[in-house]
């Protein structure tokens, strides 16, 4: 199978196929969900094309807790079916479909009752391992454990020995959220899928009470579009309200926004070997290991202001800093904070307090002929829910279509990856970088690390790590923008590489030099990298002033100060 580019002429040729002839299957929305859905009908042999108002991942899929798991608090719910279907696909990621891209990561729960809480902690994180084992995917993963206060301590010194009696360890899995949906988004182009970004939806075409495609406009370029299509497909998260009212129908549900901030600290900052899980008032918070960070959260608070760009305020901070260090040695401050972060979730609101219980679980609607609306669900549980949205699709189109294979569909980079990992010090040997860059490198693109070499290969310097960012390669920005996708900075800054969160300077550094790497790929002159690197530096000023305001409102309207760098 080739390895699809997605560089700036197979954008603009993207467009003009879609536009070209009447599509099997128009997918909108470039999150997990719409990658997910544009992969399955690809794979079914459909002809199918994706648009994506601004980048792959922009909205809620590169701001989660970069979490695949079962949802352990899930079964204190007794929401049983939910925690196996995702078990199974924390499974089936971790073996088979992306094991370059989703690793194991521990977690400790510290325990603060003597007895009964052992007991019942200990009988929910058994049948959590149970039922990862029982849905034929689960058995890579340690299984549980109990833990002696004085054990938990050696494991995590950071902890306050009056936090805990006790605690229990146990295993669930983590990505990076952004590049795991690119890598989707790449792997459907790979099956023939037409896919752009920065391609915005701006109504539907309709012949009488039937949408038979939409109205697509180029953002970058300002072209307009009809792309046709026997299906259209909604996958738009937090913006589904928005898309649906593009046709003036009143949905079957609507979908509200939670926002969940999350904190980004330096490794050295909390000593432990493993992540943690902590009780709040409300839900838990999670402690978890990110390469040489620590990502804390999350919050959940409900959301109407902007969705493109929500904000966390300083009230949100302080209650995450304040929930840490309950349970800390050494208290984290303002000044240990690297980074911050703030995403939406879609929640599932229907037309009573009776459907509300659905807001973790997904749904499928077909509000018009011709259009299926796929919302809600969680992360790991994407593939079903873009299962479930092509399966619905399909009952329209007047064939036989193969049923779901992407159980068995490989993300770009899988394949070869674990010849390559026991490879890694004859590559390092080979190519002149340090083993640990070379691991760095097969677990963000797999055996598509090949091709990264190749550019180094070319040219000695690319082989160089980022000024500012050394833990990225100045090839890595490159491939950026002539494999993946990015068309602008942020892009790069903010999803395919996590550099705006892991640097105190939020990236600021390293910004001129990765524009002018961009600028090589795009045909950027001087004027448009200046224009890129001071909305960037623009960006990082409105968000750290948004931070310092005392609620949603003042933080919203800080953010807002910094627009986007093309109109979307």
């Amino acid at each position: 199978m080739r390895t699809a580019t997605l560089g700036p002429a197979e954008r603009t040729e993207a467009l003009a196929a879609m536009a070209e002839r009447e599509l099997d299957v128009l997918v909108v929305g470039a999150g997990v969900v719409g990658a997910g859905t544009v992969l399955d009908a690809a794979t079914r042999g459909l002809s199918t094309g994706l648009v994506e108002a601004r980048d792959w991942a922009s909205g809620t899929s590169s701001r989660s807790s970069k979490l695949i798991h079962g949802g352990l608090r899930y079964l204190e719910m007794l929401d049983f079916a939910l925690v196996r279907e995702a078990l199974k696909e924390r499974g089936l990621l971790l073996e088979r479909l992306a094991p370059h891209l989703v690793k194991p990561v521990p977690f400790l729960y510290p325990l603060q009752h003597k007895g009964w809480e052992r007991l019942y902690a200990g009988s929910g994180v058994a049948l959590y391992d149970a039922m990862s084992v029982s849905s034929g995917h689960g058995r890579g993963l340690p299984v549980h454990r109990h833990l002696t206060r004085r054990h938990a301590l050696r494991v995590a010194p950071a902890l306050r020995k009056d936090a805990l009696v006790g605690a229990l360890q146990y295993y669930d899995a983590q990505m990076d959220d952004a590049r795991f949906v690119a890598n989707l988004v790449r792997t459907a182009a790979s099956y023939g899928a037409h896919v752009a970004n920065g391609a915005r939806v701006t109504g539907f075409l309709r012949e009488g009470e039937r949408v038979v495609g939409a109205r697509v406009q180029d953002v970058e370029g300002g072209a307009e579009y009809e792309i046709r299509a026997k299906q259209v497909v909604n996958a738009t998260g937090v913006w589904t309200d928005d898309t649906q009212a593009l046709i003036g129908e009143r949905g079957q549900f609507h979908v509200r926004a939670s926002k969940g901030i999350h904190l980004v600290v330096p490794k050295d900052r909390i000593h432990s070997s493993t992540g943690l899980i902590l009780r709040t008032e409300k839900s838990v918070l999670f402690v978890i290991p990110w390469g040489r960070h620590w990502i804390i959260g999350t919050t959940d608070t409900d959301w109407d202001l902007d969705k493109a760009h929500p904000a966390a305020s300083s009230a949100d901070i302080d209650y995450l800093l304040e929930r840490v260090n309950s349970v800390l040695n050494t208290p984290l401050g303002r000044d240990d904070v690297e980074g911050v972060y703030a995403g939406l979730r879609p929640l599932l609101a229907g037309e009573s307090d009776a459907t509300s219980k659905l807001s973790r679980e997904h749904t499928v609607a077909h509000p018009a002929p011709g259009l299926v609306v796929v919302a809600g669900g969680k992360y790991t549980t994407y593939r079903v829910m873009a299962k479930d949205a092509v399966d619905e699709a399909v009952h329209a189109l007047d064939r036989r279509v193969a049923d779901c294979v992407t159980e068995d569909i490989p993300l770009l980079g899988a394949e070869g990856y674990r010849a390559l990992w026991n490879a890694r010090a004859r590559i390092a040997d080979r190519t002149g970088l340090h083993v640990a860059r070379v691991e760095h490198l097969l677990n963000r693109y797999g055996s598509m690390t090949e091709e990264l070499l190749e550019l180094v290969k070319g040219d000695a310097s690319l082989g160089e790590p980022l000024a500012g960012a050394e833990d990225y390669l100045r090839a890595e920005v490159v491939y950026a923008a002539s494999h993946e996708g990015a068309r602008h900075l942020d892009d790069v800054l903010t999803r395919r590489t996590r550099i705006s969160i892991e640097t105190f300077d939020r990236g600021t550094r390293c910004a001129r030099e990765c524009a002018d790497l961009m600028a090589q790929v795009l045909g950027w002159d001087t004027d448009r990298i200046e224009r890129e690197v001071e909305h960037y530096r623009k960006r990082v000023e409105a968000e750290r002033e948004s931070q310092r305001q005392p609620d949603d409102l003042t933080a919203d309207a800080a953010r807002l100060g910094a627009p986007d760098i093309v109109p979307r």
